[in-house]
């Protein structure tokens, strides 16, 4: 019992939790590692905004890029 690994959790005064994990997880009963723990694969109802999907942050680089261009552009002029 005392050479199985600890769970990888932190606890709320910072430490590591010092329960064992479940076989083949790396955390505790308590912390995840229980079994049907956790959301559900492709969880649709985690998903709140979309702010971070692939899209979106393929859209912000396009348009910070663009905005350096522009502000390139205008340093230039000046």
């Amino acid at each position: 019992m005392l050479a199985s690994p600890r769970c990888g959790a932190k606890t709320r005064a910072s430490g590591a939790c010092r329960s064992p994990a479940v076989h083949g997880r790396k955390r505790c009963r308590m912390h995840g590692g229980a079994q049907g723990s956790g959301a559900p694969r492709a969880n649709q109802n985690a998903r709140k905004h979309g702010l971070f999907t692939r899209d979106a942050i393929a859209e912000r680089r396009q348009i910070r890029a663009l905005l350096g261009e522009t502000r390139k552009l205008l340093g230039e002029m000046k």
